[in-house]
Parts: structure tokens; sequence; C-alpha cells
């Protein structure tokens, strides 16, 4: 599934376009990687979005054939972190 797809459907980002600009921004890391919109994702993978002045780390647990119920939208990843940044 490709990222920008993935984090709509996780409800991590509201909308495709606005993962697409992240990416683009280089707001968004894939494995340590810079994160483009295209790049396939995979089980394991660990996403790191730095949002405002948060920095948040999740780790891909499931990715679904389609579009998923906000109530499901929470078991597709696991956060490990979510600090801000510059923070503690």
């Amino acid at each position: 599934m490709r990222l920008d797809l993935f984090l709509k459907i996780s409800r991590l980002v509201k909308r495709r376009t606005l993962a697409h600009d992240f990416c683009e921004r280089g707001w968004l890391e894939v494995n340590g990687t810079k994160g483009k919109p295209g790049r396939d994702i995979k089980e394991g993978d660990r996403i790191v979005l730095h949002l405002g002045a948060h920095r948040k780390e999740v780790e891909i647990l499931a990715i679904p054939d389609g579009n998923v119920p906000a109530s499901e939208a929470l078991k597709l990843y696991k956060i490990l972190s979510d600090i801000p940044e510059g923070g503690d």
C-alpha cells in the first residue's frame, strides 16, 4: 500500500492530499529515510511524523485491504512515541 493512502486510511492524516504534501515537505520518514507519497509500506515499518510541535513515531501493525471504520483505524498502528519537538 502507498504511504499516503495508509496515512489517510489509518487517520494519522485527514486527507491523502495532505499526506502527500507532508511527504513533499519532508515532514515524514519511513524507517529512517524520507517518506515519499508512493512508497510501498508493509507491516513492521516505522513512520515518523513531524506535525507542528510534535514528533510522533508509529509502527505499522496491519495493512488494510481498503477503507476501515474509524473504530478500527487505531488497530493499524502502534504509537511508539509522541513528544513535543525539542521537548523532554
